[in-house]
């Protein structure tokens, strides 16, 4: 017979990170960890290193994210794309923008 066992790393909570895919007992999301991957081209040493994660968390959060790739994807380019929005209307900014009189 066989046994199937789960590494239970991956949790959503509404009160953790707006409900997203997140490593048990961090704030730290499934797409923080791909991004780190896929756009900042990290291995799973150097994500563990930087996050301050073991490997298994890490490599928990990418084979979640493989197993929910479209949908991770999507969140990432609508967060990225609130994030340029905001950028352009300098949200969050003390300052000016230097070109207005």
């Amino acid at each position: 017979m066989n046994t199937i066992q789960s590494i239970n790393l991956i949790a959503t909570n509404p009160d953790i990170r707006n409900a997203r895919p997140h490593i048990v007992g961090t704030t730290i999301t499934v797409a923080d960890i791909a991004i780190a991957k896929i756009y900042q081209m990290l291995d799973a040493d150097e994500i563990a290193d930087y996050f301050d994660l073991s490997l298994a968390q890490v490599h928990a959060a990418l084979a979640y994210y493989y197993e929910n790739k479209a949908e991770i994807d999507e969140s990432i380019q609508e967060r990225r794309k609130l994030a340029a929005e905001m950028k352009e209307k300098r949200v969050g900014s003390r300052h000016k923008p230097l070109n207005s009189f």
